[in-house]
C-alpha cells in the first residue's frame, strides 16, 4: 500500500469516474486502474463497484477512502513537522469563502495577507458552504470563511464579525421615507432573493419572516423573485423589480448614484449572520491560522462588529 494509491482512490471515490480521476492525478488511466486493483487485492475487499455508465463506492470502500484522506492529511503533517524550522507562511494557502462574503472580503484582505506573508502565494476561491466544506475536510482547502451555525466533526471554528443585515431599496422607494424598517412592513414588498442551495438565504428568512416566499394573485407578479447573486440582485433592485435584504458589506449603494439606490437599517432587534473561519484541527500550520485571523481583524469592514472569542486549539 502506497500513498499514491491512496490519492488515487480518493480521486475516483470524488469524481465517481476513472478517467477524471487519472486526468486529476496526472496519471494514464490503464496505469491508475492497475494501481486501484492491486490495492483492492492486497486488502482483500471491492473498494468500488464498476458499472458501464458509472461508478460507486461499496460501504467498505467508504471507510477505507475516508481513512485514506486522514493518513494523506498525516502524511503532510510528518513533513510539516519536518519543516518546523522553516516558515510557515512561505509555503502557498488555499482560501475559500462563501458566495456572499468573499467578493466583499477578498478585496480588502488580500492586500492585508500580502503584506503580512509576502513569501506565501495564494489562492482564493468562492462557493457554497457544501462545496466549500468537503474541499476542506477532504484537504483542497486549507480554510474556508463561512456563516454561523457550523458544526463538522474535525473542522475548528473562530468567530470574526457580526454583520448586520440591512434593506436595500430603488431611490424612490416609498419605505425611503422612514429611516429604519421594520420586517414586517416587507410583507407586501416584492423581495428579491437568492436561490435554493445559499446559506444567507435561509438567514434571511429566519431573521425576516415576512420575506418567506408567497405566490402573487392572479395576473400579478410573485411576492419573492430569485437571483443567481447578490451582484444581480442589487442590479435587479436599481431596475425597479423590487427590494432585497443583503448584508451589509454587500449592500454597495455607494456603486451608484444616490439617485437609484437607498441602504436602510432594520429596527431593533437587528438581524445579522456570524462570520467566522474554519480549518481542519489536523492542519498543521498553526502561524498560517493566526496570520489569516490577523489579517481578517485588520480588514477595513466599517459596518460590521468584530467579535474577540477563545482562541480555538491549534496543533504544537
Amino acid at each position: 500500500m502506497t500513498l499514491t494509491e491512496l490519492r488515487y482512490i480518493i480521486a475516483v471515490a470524488r469524481e465517481k469516474h476513472f478517467g477524471h480521476a487519472a486526468k486529476a492525478c496526472f496519471v494514464s488511466q490503464p496505469t491508475l486502474s492497475i494501481a486501484i486493483k492491486k490495492l483492492e487485492e492486497e486488502l482483500g475487499v471491492q473498494l468500488f463497484e464498476r458499472r458501464a455508465s458509472d461508478i460507486t463506492v461499496t460501504p467498505v470502500g467508504e471507510r477505507v477512502v475516508e481513512q485514506a484522506q486522514h493518513a494523506l492529511e498525516a502524511a503532510a503533517g510528518v513533513k510539516q513537522i519536518a519543516q518546523q524550522g522553516k516558515d510557515q507562511l512561505s509555503g502557498p494557502l488555499r482560501l475559500g469563502a462563501i458566495h456572499t462574503v468573499g467578493p466583499y472580503l477578498f478585496p480588502e484582505l488580500i492586500p492585508v495577507m500580502r503584506k503580512l506573508a509576502p513569501k506565501m502565494p495564494l489562492f482564493v476561491e468562492e462557493n457554497y458552504t457544501s462545496v466549500l466544506t468537503e474541499k476542506l475536510k477532504r484537504g483542497d482547502l486549507d480554510m474556508i470563511i463561512i456563516a454561523l451555525p457550523f458544526d463538522e466533526q474535525g473542522v475548528v471554528t473562530r468567530p470574526l464579525y457580526k454583520e448586520p443585515f440591512v434593506v436595500l431599496m430603488p431611490a424612490a422607494h416609498p419605505l425611503t421615507q422612514r429611516k429604519s424598517i421594520k420586517s414586517s412592513q416587507l410583507e407586501n414588498e416584492t423581495v428579491l432573493l437568492l436561490g435554493a442551495g445559499h446559506c444567507f438565504r435561509d438567514h434571511v428568512l429566519e431573521a425576516c419572516p415576512a420575506c418567506i416566499p408567497k405566490p402573487g394573485l392572479e395576473g400579478e407578479l410573485e411576492h419573492t423573485i430569485e437571483g443567481s447573486s447578490l451582484e444581480t440582485i442589487r442590479h435587479m433592485v436599481v431596475s425597479g423589480l423590487g427590494v432585497t435584504v443583503l448584508p451589509c458589506t454587500a449592500a454597495g449603494a455607494d456603486r451608484y448614484s444616490q439617485r437609484l439606490l437607498e441602504i436602510r437599517r432594520f429596527t431593533s432587534p437587528v438581524p445579522s449572520r456570524t462570520v467566522a473561519l474554519a480549518w481542519r484541527g489536523t492542519f498543521p500550520r498553526n502561524k498560517a491560522v493566526e496570520m489569516v485571523n490577523t489579517a481578517l481583524s485588520q480588514c477595513n469592514l466599517s459596518c460590521v462588529k468584530p467579535l474577540k472569542a477563545a482562541k480555538a486549539p491549534l496543533l504544537n
